[in-house]
């Protein structure tokens, strides 16, 4: 093969690795001839002289050639400077000398830039192994170019062991996964991600690609964090969490244990009448029916008769008979045999009796239950058996039976829509729970609860003004304790101080207290402070109705001035 011919089939590989290289370059032929310069080369060269036709380094280029050196360094003195050059021989595949690739060091060209890339390189050294974040830089084809030393403990891997290797070999390996860099050159944007490592550590690596001016990946740079103790502290954190669950957990259950009377907030004669009943006849197992309007807390009484009872330790079932539809009410109640009806679950189903069995059944509403059910109610209650659907033979029960209602039974009996059997059957012992408007002396202290109950729920500090809690007093409460506390929680929710005023009331709440007793009088106190709070309710109650002092003045048969000055002083107390 002859030198035009071995450099023309080498072209393009000779001319990308010399041009790829950082000094200035030449390719000579085996008789002396330059066939190719790089462009630092050519930037070198001047137009009155060439260096690289040098006698003097040509007839060393034929030397290396003769004589088959294969790598040698000489320092020759050209003019104008003097410089070293560096020979390497390049043979054919089958081992003969074709030309001779020589590379010019000069001592007046390469010192400056070589002493800012020798400092830039100590300097990138130090920040390699000085980082508090283990640093892993690979090519655009994931071949691991530089690492830090810190690599041997995380991932137990010397550098010499990691650099020069694909990053797809070491996953394969397991010495890393997933593979970062991988992930990088996939996406060709920044990862992050958590890296587990063979000998068990665990990373937080951020995979950054640095790219060229065309916008193409030709390195990615990884800073690895070890997170293995943050892991194993957080694993910590989380047993411990699960043990103060479990701790918070018997603790709700040491406070079930205490009597649900804590449950009770109540100053009122009445409350205290209708609780020393409930005391009464819960360690009985006559039935009781628990009259009251809607959100007076008759679940609370029934609960706190199952707590009070020698029941207490069994089951304790629930169900409002107006909120399940009819067809599946009686399969609730009564259960059903397998196959017993379409959809069925093939096991059947065990009715509620069933499993409040030596325990306690409320059943809330009784009032709407189905007048088909309560023939099978009544039997239960007689006979203390039930029957499922589909079944045929009638199953004991030991269950104490709380019933309770808003309805006005003796009228739904006149109405047909309740049997009155069932009535005197449930009826055994009345509780009436007397609602909040007849007890308004328990309103303040149900205020209080509530508003500790919700701060402490919301982790906040606010509190009710004066003013708020004397509107709160006056309001007739049609829907009861559950309205107050719905009402309390709002209040608590929405307001933006930690004092709350009457302006974070619900928009009209005030206007819906008027009823026949005009005027009512809780408690005994002074005339002069009981006329003072009459008037100014009676003021408040005015100017959330009329739009002007104008027209309440005349509502009220005085003169506006007055309405003017004792507004204004009222809204100078609030809070």
């Amino acid at each position: 093969m002859s030198n035009s011919m071995f450099y023309k089939e080498n072209q393009y590989e000779l001319s990308e690795m010399l041009e790829n290289l950082p000094f200035a370059t030449a390719l000579y032929n085996k008789v002396g001839e330059v066939v190719y310069i790089n462009n630092l080369a050519l930037e070198l060269s001047t137009a009155s002289f060439n260096y690289f036709e040098d006698k003097e380094l040509i007839r060393i280029v034929k030397e290396v050639i003769n004589h088959g050196i294969f790598k040698t360094k000489r320092k020759i003195n050209i003019p104008s400077t003097s410089a070293t050059f560096n020979f390497s021989l390049v043979n054919d595949k089958d081992g003969n000398a074709k030309g001779v690739i020589v590379t010019f060091l000069s001592k007046f060209e390469i010192p400056k830039d070589y002493e800012t890339y020798k400092q830039e390189s100590i300097d990138l050294k130090a920040l390699f192994e000085s980082s508090y974040d283990v640093l892993y830089v690979s090519d655009s084809e994931g071949n691991t170019l530089r690492v830090s030393s810190a690599c041997k403990e995380i991932w137990g891997k010397t550098e010499s062991e990691l650099v020069g290797k694909n990053v797809l070999d070491l996953e394969k390996e397991g010495i890393y996964k997933p593979s970062i860099t991988r992930l990088v050159i996939e996406k060709g944007e920044k990862v992050s991600a958590i890296q587990t490592t063979k000998n068990g550590r665990r990373l937080m690596v951020v995979g950054t690609p640095i790219k060229n001016e065309n916008g193409n990946v030709i390195r990615v740079v990884n800073a690895s964090r070890d997170i293995t103790e943050i892991s194993k502290l957080q694993t910590e954190i989380d047993e411990m969490k699960q043990l103060l669950q479990g701790y918070k957990h018997e603790l709700m259950e040491l406070r079930k244990e205490k009597n649900v009377e804590n449950k009770m907030v109540f100053r009122s004669k009445a409350m205290e009448e209708s609780l020393d009943l409930a005391k009464r006849i819960s360690h009985v197992d006559s039935t009781v029916l628990i009259l009251g309007e809607s959100g007076v807390g008759k679940e609370v009484f029934a609960s706190f008769i199952h707590n009070s009872s020698p029941r207490e330790s069994k089951p304790f079932i629930k169900i409002n008979c107006g909120a399940i539809p009819e067809s599946l009410l009686e399969s609730e109640l009564f259960g059903y045999e397998r196959g017993a009806f379409t959809n069925a679950k093939k096991e059947g189903k065990i009715g509620l009796f069933e499993l409040s069995n030596e325990g306690t059944l409320f059943l809330d509403e009784i009032g709407e239950m189905p007048i088909s059910l309560q023939v099978k109610l009544l039997r239960v209650l007689q006979e203390q058996e039930v029957m499922r659907i589909g079944g045929t033979k009638p199953i004991k029960v030991n269950v104490r039976i709380i019933a309770a209602t808003n309805k006005n039974l003796p009228e739904e009996i006149k109405k047909g829509n309740f049997r009155e059997d069932l009535y005197y059957r449930l009826n055994v012992i009345p509780l009436k729970i007397p609602p909040l408007r007849e007890r308004k002396e328990d309103i303040i202290p149900l205020i209080q609860h509530f508003v500790d109950q919700f701060n402490d729920k919301y982790m906040t500090n606010k509190n009710l003004s004066k003013n708020i809690i004397s509107d709160l007093q006056i309001y007739r409460w049609p829907g009861n304790v559950r309205e107050l506390q719905n009402i309390v929680e709002r209040l608590i929710v929405v307001s933006d101080g930690d004092k709350i005023n009457e302006s974070f009331l619900p928009e009209g709440f005030m206007q819906r207290t008027f009823h026949d007793d005009k005027v009512q009088v809780l408690d005994i106190m002074p005339l002069k402070e009981c006329i003072a709070i009459a008037e100014s309710q009676l003021l408040k109650l005015a100017q959330s109705k009329f739009s002007s002092t104008v027209k309440i003045a005349n509502v009220l048969g005085v003169n506006q001035s007055t309405i003017s000055r004792k507004l204004q002083k009222i809204n100078s107390e609030k809070g």
